[in-house]
């Protein structure tokens, strides 16, 4: 029944009927859970998602109704969490971390293209974790959600030119960070090109 009805509906619906959510959660839980999943791991994510619709549905009565989707906003909420959580276990991974620089590789034939693929993935991390934490978060929902720049823009509540000119300087960031390892592989995290989502 949810189903022709839109989200902004549905959400409306629900501060008289709370029942009238489920249909939100259905749409979205996937995406969200997806988006999670890959910024903290399947576990966290799937405690994080879960709590990303007690939190909406707290606060549903703060929803935008003229948004045309609810996904925009329930990102920010996972973007949110995705923070919070981030916080709360990053000593736990620093010192994961400084256990794995400390492992032994076994040396075969397969090593070497290990060994280049871990160096080229943590200069990736470490250019990203050079940007700015409202930067980061922009390409984080770009590279791990299906959300559009203006989608972003909303959920992190932003203007849109802000959000396309921010992807435009951490791709020229990030590119040249990775340059020293003698190979760009920018694509890797969906960075956009220049002449992606046109204004």
């Amino acid at each position: 029944m949810g189903e022709s009805r839109s989200d902004a509906d549905l959400i409306r619906a629900s501060l008289e009927d709370p029942e009238e959510f489920a249909p939100v959660f259905e749409r979205h839980y996937r995406a969200v859970y997806a988006y999670l999943a890959r910024r903290v791991g399947s576990d966290a994510g799937a405690d994080l998602a879960s709590e990303v619709f007690v939190v909406a549905f707290r606060k549903r009565a703060t929803f935008r109704p003229e948004a045309r989707s609810a996904a925009p906003w329930l990102m920010g909420i996972a973007a949110n969490l995705a923070r919070r959580h981030a916080r709360t276990t990053r000593r736990g991974r620093r010192a994961v971390s400084r256990m794995r620089g400390a492992d032994v590789v076994a040396w075969d034939e397969e090593a070497e293209p290990r060994l280049d693929a871990e160096r080229l993935r943590g200069a990736l991390t470490d250019a990203i974790s050079r940007l700015r934490s409202q930067d980061r978060e922009i390409l984080l929902l770009y590279a791990l959600s299906d959300l559009t720049y203006p989608e972003i823009a909303e959920a992190l509540r932003i203007p849109p030119g802000t959000v396309r000119s921010r992807m435009f300087r951490m791709r020229r960031v990030i590119r040249n960070h990775m340059e020293h390892f003698g190979q760009v592989h920018v694509e890797a995290i969906r960075l956009p090109e220049d002449h992606d989502e046109p204004t």
